[in-house]
């Protein structure tokens, strides 16, 4: 992607990573210190300065984006990428998904139509290139997809997985490029407009095919390029960013993320999953490697875990660990697959649970890394609670009330395994030394 972008050295301190070996604890004085010292309540009670991101970045020098003045009117802004030619009939992860969402912001009114300039829908922006996801995967793997859009416009589906359920059909290629450059576009304006604004938007990339089972190497359950990871990385190396913290509470261990930063201690990677499904990984013991090690930290849920669980989870694990990392930018991997209505696993989470996280994200956001925090959706299969939990997820990042309730039934719900819950947290916090 061609951008006239000058990168100037980030004027940020730099704080202390976790290297060495899995003491973590032990070796890491510092951190624990500071976790001592600030507590939870930190998050609460004082915000502090953001960090001064010194990168001559101007939306003026890329017409697709949008002016400064409109970033700095906006409270949120969102990019639609809908993949209508990436489909296949009766599967889960179909081209119904996004048109379900964009359906369900326009009848309860949270589109610029509707809003004005608080919302602002980024319709126009650069597709990712080739060179753009060759920084997290494999440039044969990107080559050879583009090959095999031929074999894909002659049979009008394939499956690029093995015996995987990752199909691609002729379109395939160009929409995966298409949805990665919405994500970065999102970035480049989020950061642009906290150059200027304490309180910048908070993006949201409504994008598919999903990305974050997408390993280096190649696609993975129903993920074609890692979006979260491609984005992490344009950060860094386009404005100067440092620091990059991922949150990925899809349902699904977010495999593809996971490796792609193993070993990059200023990417902190946290993923909340329930244990035991697919793809299998995200074990509590997987904490990265070599330099990365500490900067990953897998939370598997028991089946049946909810948003009291989830509420625990934030307040002790992902607050004081984004605390403690003291990242430049947040990009969440917002898979809505965890709904207790969703066909593909068997978590409790309400359309009320992803109010909560999104409401708390932003305002963590705000706290650690100047507001600048950009969401993208993973997962989220039935298309009533996806609709309805991204819609209610937009309602908390403007800073309205949740309407959960009109969707919600608690007859649905059943006890949480809070003991369960309770030991994987503690387990987690050990660890870690949280």
């Amino acid at each position: 992607m061609s951008m006239a972008i000058t990168v100037q050295p980030l004027c940020v301190p730099r704080s202390g990573g976790i290297s060495g070996t899995r003491s973590i604890c032990k070796k890491n004085r510092r951190w624990v210190d500071f976790n001592l010292r600030n507590g939870l309540g930190l998050w609460r009670k004082h915000l502090v300065k953001p960090n001064n991101i010194c990168c001559s970045f101007s939306t003026e020098k890329d017409p697709l984006l949008p002016s400064i003045q409109q970033l700095t009117d906006a409270r949120l802004i969102y990019s639609v990428s809908a993949a209508l030619g990436h489909n296949k009939e009766s599967h889960p992860e179909c081209s119904a998904r996004v048109p379900a969402i964009v359906t369900a912001l326009e009848k309860n009114e949270l589109t610029p139509k509707f809003r004005g300039s608080e919302i602002l829908e980024l319709a126009n922006f650069k597709t990712a290139t080739i060179d753009d996801i060759a920084n997290v995967h494999e440039k044969a793997y990107v080559l050879g997809l583009e090959k095999a859009m031929d074999e894909a416009s002659d049979s009008g589906l394939i499956f690029i997985e093995g015996s995987g359920p990752t199909y691609a059909t002729s379109t395939t290629f160009e929409d995966s490029l298409i949805a990665a450059g919405a994500g970065m576009a999102l970035v480049d304006s989020v950061i642009a407009a906290s150059r200027n604004s304490l309180d910048p938007p908070t993006g949201f990339a409504l994008i598919r095919p999903p990305g974050h089972h997408a390993v280096p190497k190649g696609p993975m359950g129903f993920c074609v390029f890692g979006n979260v990871a491609i984005a992490a990385r344009h950060a860094q190396r386009v404005h100067g960013l440092k620091r990059v913290f991922i949150i990925d509470f899809d349902v699904h261990h977010g495999n593809g993320t996971n490796d792609a930063f193993s070993e990059d201690p200023d990417i902190f990677f946290l993923s909340t999953h329930q244990d035991g499904t697919y793809p299998g990984t995200g074990k509590i013991s997987d904490i990265g490697k070599g330099k990365g090690e500490g900067t990953t930290l897998n939370l598997p849920l028991p089946g049946g875990s909810g948003d009291i669980a989830m509420r625990t989870v934030f307040e002790e694990i992902i607050v004081p660990c984004a605390q403690r990392f003291k990242p430049d930018l947040i990009l969440v991997s917002a898979g809505y697959d965890a709904h207790v209505l969703d066909p593909l696993a068997n978590l409790q989470f309400t359309t009320g649970t992803y109010y909560s996280l999104a409401r708390d994200i932003k305002r963590l956001a705000k706290e650690v890394c100047g507001g600048r925090c950009v969401f993208f959706l993973e997962g989220g299969y039935n298309l009533e609670s996806l609709s309805s939990s991204v819609a209610d997820s937009f309602r908390a990042l403007l800073g309205e009330e949740s309407l959960a309730s009109e969707f919600d039934n608690p007859a649905y719900l059943y006890d949480e395994p809070m003991r369960k819950v309770r030991d994987a947290i503690d387990r987690a916090k050990s660890i870690h030394c949280l």
